[in-house]
């Protein structure tokens, strides 16, 4: 499968964005789903995830509550509404996809594909 991820840009805190992440190839409902963002510097971080199975949810703690993550199956499309944004924030932002963990996972590792990355940047 192939992603490709949108949405990004640059936002004062308090704001709001909505990344997009669609996916060709394999079928989309065959993929668990995540967020995973870099800041310069630091670790891949894990930020949510949305099963394949019941589309249930899992968020970091840092992001619960602020950010909603979905999928449109028919569109092939996963989403990141982020609110609140705060500078801690600023990051690249990429989503991945496996079918080795049908509820989705928080280990980077256990994703096969991942998409190129959007720039998330939170001015204070």
């Amino acid at each position: 499968v192939q992603l490709q991820a949108s949405g990004g840009g640059l936002v004062q805190a308090g704001g709001s964005l909505r990344l997009s992440c669609a996916a060709s190839g394999r079928t989309f409902t065959t993929y668990a789903m995540a967020w995973f963002r870099q800041a310069p510097g630091k670790e891949r971080e894990f930020v949510a995830t949305i099963s394949r199975v019941d589309s249930s949810t899992d968020y970091a703690d840092s992001v619960k509550g602020r950010f909603t993550i979905s999928r449109e199956n028919a569109k092939n499309t996963v989403n990141l509404l982020m609110n609140s944004l705060k500078p801690e924030d600023t990051a690249i932002y990429y989503c991945a996809a496996t079918t080795n963990s049908p509820y989705g996972s928080r280990w980077p590792l256990a994703y096969d594909y991942w998409g190129q990355g959007t720039q998330v940047t939170v001015s204070s």
